[in-house]
């Protein structure tokens, strides 16, 4: 086994890889500090060994995840962890100052790309890409993904919103076991692996709370209806219907307990997918009925009833091929099943419609193959169209109105790698998807990294990372590719043959360095040597594939049917004209497979190259599926493929501080006063990189001048900031100046941080000094003083920061807790003034008074002394004042006077209205507006004091003001 990493061989023959083995041997040797590196590029020398190494570590202590660069690695543990996906460890990571610097996990990526929307820094949106192998925990990413999302962005702050977005995120998460249910299947590799790809987009409104998502689909494998590989198994739902139906399901579906069907392999295997009623409660919660739910039901089972239909082949081609023995009852079961009539159901997949021209119609018996093709044909296109439904309806339940969400976060769970005994054109789309986003990873980080230190001129080594542009080309290049090849076979219209598209894809790409030839091969293929390794393809069967045919009779007979489902699916259209139809009346070209899946994988690439992305590696330990059990062969090969160790040495060896030459000289030009300026000689471990030499007199000489002076600074402080025997301090410090930029490590920066720090504090010491002298020149006799005042000036600025922000802090509390007394007493005042008030004027209506004697209109002076004194009171004086009968006239208003304290006197300041003949009592007292009236406003700087409170029934306005108001006193 050979590799060759940065100009390492490691071969175990080869003196150089002992030579290496050995100087890491000191590293290597414990596995015990492996598995605390967080990230791969600490480690030291980056090589394939030292990677693997780590990652064993890491996995064997049960930790999954490490980032490396800016890609983060996830490991399989094929073993449930619920402690590591709970949802107060989400909180945890959301709720962090710094998420970064905890342990490297999926959530990290999540909230990253979170924090990225809100600070709304251009690209807004966001992606993930989620790739690796199938069975490396893709789907499972995924899932973890939108459930941290569906914790983290939902905070809203009504009761009403909150069980709206509650809705909203259940409904978005019920979409996965759905789509997994009839988009997922068993594979030698997997044992839950999609069968297409999808991209979910969830939506954000402004305040980035989640209003809805939407998933778009590439390419379902709509043959695994029809046709399983070995040992692999049909779609979950399949099996789900099969196992978990009731009794009378089973009756009504035709479902008998224990039956086996041709499309339904290997049914003892018993799956953690195979949870029946969690498909059933999530198609529910998203709006699908119960009848519906059996209508689907009803359908897929008539899809298996009609896989039992088999045909004999006919002695006769006149004649149309007879069923099989134990056929018969499969066709009029699925007919039931489908609601089609039985013998048009068999006619159609008997006999061929052959049309010539607009006018005349052939019939043709179909061959034993040429059955089995239609019959195989129905039940994948019936398949594909519920499955494009089953989206369409999960689209309508979770995507929001395109008005009330303003960003997105992609999430891409794109098929994984694969290569099989027996590959065809599924897995040629596949691999070929994983070629783009392959590339799309080199272009975005390997190569653009590269690429800008070329363009800023910096003296930097490259590393040599694997492109993939050569087998791309080979696939869809133009003019002459894989896929233009076999679309041409498709246009031609004609027989094809698997040796003569064999030989063609041979001859006419030869001098391609991507495509191997395997001539020992008994069936006619071809080799395609992609960037995970090299895969071999059949021919046979590839091009009818492409053209994926539906005769019209085919799609006649499905519009025929009485099944409520059926007829939502095929609606019986004149105008839709089938796709066989257009093309021989108008010799459009047809549009094929592979044609279709490149268009939508081009418009999927357009969205994430308007994106920031983020990428998950997922790595799959052991194709066993076995828990702590690490196999370097296999892992070895994944991480070869997906080219993390050029990520990391790329990430190690760059500068991920990059400052413009303006900005740079504006913050660092003070590190001049450190040292005198020094001529850049040929020996100066500081050249001007990439810095051109532009005239003396230009504004660009300026700043290459003043930039020359700082990084001339920068020997001396990486020497005053190492401690003595650091033989660090002898290493030239990362940084280059290049065209347009300044780039340095993290290191650095913290060196010019300090020196700028360093040099504030000098000046803010003259300052002082110059200062203090000048206001005390007896000072200058007395350096003990002196230097005491300055110790205790340079305390205080020292904590002056924080003593600041601890003020703020505290006076804003003050603030937050005298608005909520002030509003609290407020409304505790308010109740109480409407409680009493309430209380007085029905005690008023409500009591009894004894018809008192008729009183004369002059009363002794005695009496009206103890009158006075006792009407003071407020209650016994209302009572007395509102008595039918009792004193009248002036007398009336001097009580009134007395028990209000008004002055005599001053009888212009109010009016008095009593009650007419008809009325008892008082009916108001209104004090009439003295003098100007000024108005003076401050707004307050308190949080409730400019809010106006709802007006209450109790409450009196205006500016004449009613004291005291009845209307129509009624006769007691």
């Amino acid at each position: 086994l050979l590799f060759q990493v940065n100009g390492h061989s490691l071969d175990s023959n080869a003196q150089d890889g002992e030579s290496l083995r050995e100087d890491l041997q000191e590293f290597l040797g414990g596995e015990a500090p492996l598995h605390r590196v967080d990230d791969l590029t600490r480690v030291n020398p980056v090589t394939l060994e030292t990677v693997l190494r780590c990652l064993q570590a890491r996995y064997m202590a049960d930790t999954f995840y490490t980032n490396a660069g800016c890609t983060l690695v996830a490991l399989n543990p094929f073993k449930p962890v619920p402690q590591l996906y709970s949802p107060e460890l989400m909180r945890e990571y959301h709720t962090a100052p710094q998420p970064q610097k905890l342990k490297p996990h999926v959530f990290t990526v999540g909230e990253q790309t979170y924090r990225n929307v809100k600070s709304l820094i251009e690209p807004v949106n966001q992606s993930i890409v989620v790739s690796g192998e199938s069975g490396a925990g893709k789907t499972w990413t995924s899932r973890c993904l939108m459930k941290f999302y569906a914790v983290v962005a939902s905070s809203p702050t009504s009761l009403e919103s909150h069980k709206i977005a509650e809705r909203i995120e259940q409904r978005i998460l019920n979409s996965n076991p759905v789509m997994e249910a009839f988009g997922n299947a068993c594979t030698l590799r997997n044992n839950n692996s999609s069968r297409f790809g999808k991209f979910i987009q969830l939506q954000l409104n402004r305040a980035q709370q989640m209003t809805g998502a939407a998933v778009q689909t590439y390419l379902l494998e709509k043959t695994r209806v029809a046709c399983q590989a070995s040992s692999e198994r049909n779609f979950h739902i399949f099996y789900q219907i099969c196992k978990g139906a009731s009794a009378d399901e089973r009756l009504q579906w035709h479902l008998p307990e224990g039956a086996t069907f041709s499309w339904l392999p290997n049914p003892e295997r018993t799956l953690e997918e195979d949870c029946f009623e969690v498909t059933r409660e999530a198609m529910l919660h998203l709006g699908i009925d119960v009848p519906t739910q059996n209508n689907i039901f009803k359908v897929l089972a008539g899809l298996l009833h009609l896989g039992d239909i088999q045909f004999a082949d006919s002695e006769n081609e006149a004649q149309p091929c007879q069923l099989m023995d134990n056929a018969k009852c499969s066709v009029r079961t699925s007919a039931s099943l489908l609601q089609l009539p039985e013998d048009v159901l068999l006619e159609t997949l008997q006999i061929r419609t052959i049309r010539a021209g607009r006018q005349q119609v052939f019939r043709k018996p179909c061959s034993q193959t040429e059955c089995d093709t239609r019959r195989d044909c129905v039940a994948k296109l019936v398949y594909a169209r519920l499955f494009d439904w089953l989206v369409s309806v999960i689209n309508s339940s979770i995507c929001a109105d395109p008005g009330s969400w303003t960003t997105f976060i992609g999430l891409l769970d794109v098929y994984g790698f694969e290569s099989f005994p027996d590959n065809s054109l599924e897995q040629l789309c596949i691999n070929y998807a994983n070629e783009k986003l392959q590339q799309h990873f080199v272009a975005h980080y390997l190569q653009a990294q590269q690429e800008e230190y070329a363009v800023e001129g910096l003296e930097w080594s490259f590393v040599n990372y694997q492109d993939n542009q050569a087998c791309l080309d080979l696939i869809e290049g133009n003019p002459i590719s894989i896929c233009a090849l076999i679309n041409e076979e498709c246009r031609l219209n004609r027989p094809s043959s698997a040796a003569q598209l064999q030989t063609r894809i041979e001859s006419a790409l030869a001098g391609s360095p991507c495509l191997g030839h395997n001539k020992l091969s008994p069936e006619p293929s071809f080799i395609v040597v992609h960037y995970a390794g090299p895969v071999r393809y059949h021919t046979a069967g590839l091009v009818e594939k492409n053209k994926d045919p539906v005769p019209p009779e085919l799609t006649t007979l499905l519009q025929q049917s009485q099944d409520p489902l059926l007829m939502v699916l095929f609606p019986n259209n004149p105008k839709e004209k089938t796709q066989e139809e257009t093309s021989v009346q108008g010799r459009a070209p047809v549009l094929t497979v592979v044609s279709k899946f490149k268009a939508s994988l081009e418009q999927l690439l357009q969205v994430l190259h308007t994106t920031t992305p983020h990428y998950i590696r997922c790595i799959k330990p052991n194709s066993q599926g076995q828990a702590q059990t690490f196999f370097r062969e296999e892992v070895l090969s994944q991480l070869e493929a997906c080219g993390l160790v050029e990520t990391i040495h790329i990430s190690a060896a760059g500068f991920p501080i990059r400052v413009s030459h303006q900005n740079f000289v504006g913050r660092y030009e003070l590190l001049r006063r450190l040292h005198p300026r020094t001529s850049s000689g040929p020996h100066s471990p500081y050249p001007a990189t990439g810095c051109s030499g532009p005239s003396p007199h230009s504004e660009e000489a300026t700043v290459q001048s003043l930039l020359q002076d700082i990084l001339h600074t920068l020997p001396a402080l990486t020497q005053a900031a190492a401690t003595p025997g650091d033989s660090d301090a002898a290493m030239p410090a990362q940084v280059h100046c290049g065209r347009t930029k300044v780039f340095m490590t993290d290191s650095v920066l913290e060196l010019l941080e300090c020196g700028r720090a360093q040099v504030l504090e000098q000046c803010g010491w003259c300052f002082l000094r110059i200062s203090l002298c000048h206001l005390h020149p007896q000072n200058k006799r007395q350096p003990i003083a002196l230097m005491t005042i300055l110790l205790s000036l340079s305390c205080f600025w020292t904590n002056l920061l924080a003593i600041r922000s601890w003020l703020a802090r505290k006076h804003i509390q003050r603030l937050h807790i005298a608005a909520t007394a002030i509003k609290r007493a407020w409304q505790k005042w308010r109740s109480r003034m409407a409680f009493l008030a309430s209380k007085e004027l029905d005690g008023i209506e409500e009591k009894d008074f004894p018809q008192a004697p008729h009183c004369s209109n002059s009363l002794p002076q005695v009496e009206t002394r103890l009158l006075r004194a006792i009407i003071r009171l407020w209650p016994l004086g209302l009572v007395l004042a509102n008595a039918a009968t009792g004193v009248h006239g002036f007398q009336r208003k001097l009580v009134f006077w007395a028990c209000l304290q008004l002055p005599r006197d001053s009888s212009s300041n109010y009016t008095v209205q009593t009650a007419q003949q008809d009325q008892a009592g008082v009916t108001s007292i209104r004090a009439l507006p003295q003098g100007s009236i000024k108005f003076h406003y401050r707004k307050s700087p308190l949080r409730y004091a400019n809010i106006c409170p709802e007006p209450s029934p109790y409450s009196v306005t205006g500016f004449n003001q009613i004291l005291l108001e009845r209307h129509m006193l009624t006769h007691v």
